[in-house]
């Protein structure tokens, strides 16, 4: 089934807002040319990304395809490429080099939308990075997150709070930039990799768009990347990065506590 989304009047596209979003990123490293990981993922697959240079990766002993790797820490990697082959998906692994421990994220951009649903869905499947011990608990979804406020300053023009409600939703709204005043209710995922460390991901109604970002919490930032389509009917690929100004906290009584 396929449905028009009644979107409130000057709702902005992904492109409307991507400009300067990145920002506050923490910048793009070139650590990984030249180096080869294996992972193995718990669902039985295997990956191997062999990285060629700064911005070239192969998959698997495919062609080169785009990729960007970020060092969040020495030890913890957001790497994240896009494959000729499968246009409407972008992936992205986390590397946590102390446990030895990944996350594999893929965001699929459905080719049409479906009453009540995103229609850019995502998966998660943790690994484990070949060769390294491993040690820690498996990156697995977390109610950590629950409760807390957080202002995330993208960049002088882009300040947005987030409120996680649930395992499930996460409320936002934007207070300077081109979506001031624009606020939403949408499906959200936590998975932890260590501690302070989380994988917090969204994907919205009104736009076709989802985010996958990294979070460290004990540092306060974030980097992350966003797959949607434009304004123009395009599927695009963007970065963004934030620091991250914490509100607080709510606590809830026992037994009473959100889905």
């Amino acid at each position: 089934m396929t449905a028009e989304v009644d979107r409130p009047d000057g709702w902005k596209n992904m492109d409307d807002f991507a400009a300067g979003i990145d920002t506050n990123r923490i910048p793009v490293t070139d650590v990984l040319a030249g180096t080869e990981v294996s992972l193995t993922f718990d669902d039985g697959t295997t990956t191997t990304l062999s990285f060629k240079d700064a911005h070239g990766v192969s998959v698997d002993g495919g062609a080169a395809d785009w990729y960007e790797a970020i060092a969040v820490r020495d030890d913890l990697f957001f790497v994240h490429w896009t494959q000729a082959s499968r246009p409407r998906e972008a992936f992205v692994v986390v590397l946590h080099n102390a446990t030895g421990r990944a996350l594999r994220i893929v965001s699929i951009v459905a080719e049409e939308r479906t009453v009540g649903e995103p229609q850019v869905s995502q998966t998660f499947t943790p690994g484990t990075i070949d060769g390294r011990e491993v040690t820690g608990e498996t990156p697995a979804p977390t109610r950590d997150l629950i409760g807390r406020r957080a202002l995330y300053r993208y960049s002088p023009n882009h300040l947005y709070e987030h409120v996680y409600l649930s395992s499930e939703r996460y409320a936002w709204q934007c207070l300077v930039g081109e979506q001031r005043g624009h606020g939403d209710v949408d499906m959200a995922s936590t998975w932890k990799i260590a501690e302070d460390v989380y994988v917090f991901t969204f994907r919205e109604f009104l736009i076709p768009v989802a985010a996958t970002w990294l979070y460290d919490w004990a540092a306060l930032r974030s980097v992350g990347s966003f797959l949607g389509i434009t304004g123009e009917g395009e599927i695009r690929n963007s970065g963004g990065g934030a620091y991250i100004l914490p509100l607080g906290q709510v606590t809830y009584p026992d037994g009473e506590e959100p889905v």
